[in-house]
């Protein structure tokens, strides 16, 4: 059973920056295929960022791209999101994803969740 622990959050002024990470045990790392997602209060689940297994591919929502970089350290089973020139919009609780593991050949689309780290953006 994987787990996934994020931290990094935390309150932060409009147009600061924050780095989350999240640490991955229970799984293999380097074959899982990670994403970012966040809920702002009284709204729905929304999908941040996706990386591949070897980080060389990523996908951003509009409306973070070009502001949040995601990346991950295989040796490390870290995955980050960094996040420069934060809006009042950013305000929101921060998921860790396993979206799915690709082991070559074959998807394998478990998915698993985190318990989140808040991230509060003052204007």
């Amino acid at each position: 059973q994987v787990q996934l622990v994020e931290s990094g959050g935390g309150l932060v002024q409009a147009g600061g920056s924050l780095t989350l990470s999240c640490v991955a045990s229970g799984s293999i790392f380097s074959l899982d295929v990670m994403g970012w997602y966040r809920q702002a209060p009284g709204k729905g689940l929304e999908w941040v960022a996706t990386i591949v297994t070897d980080g060389s591919v990523t996908y951003y929502a509009d409306s973070v791209k070009g502001r949040f970089t995601i990346s991950r350290d295989n040796f490390k089973n870290t995955m980050y999101l960094q996040m420069i020139s934060l809006k009042s919009e950013d305000t929101a609780r921060y998921y860790c994803a396993k979206e799915g593991r690709w082991d070559g050949s074959t998807w394998y689309g478990d998915f698993s969740w985190g318990q989140g780290t808040q991230v509060t953006v003052s204007s």
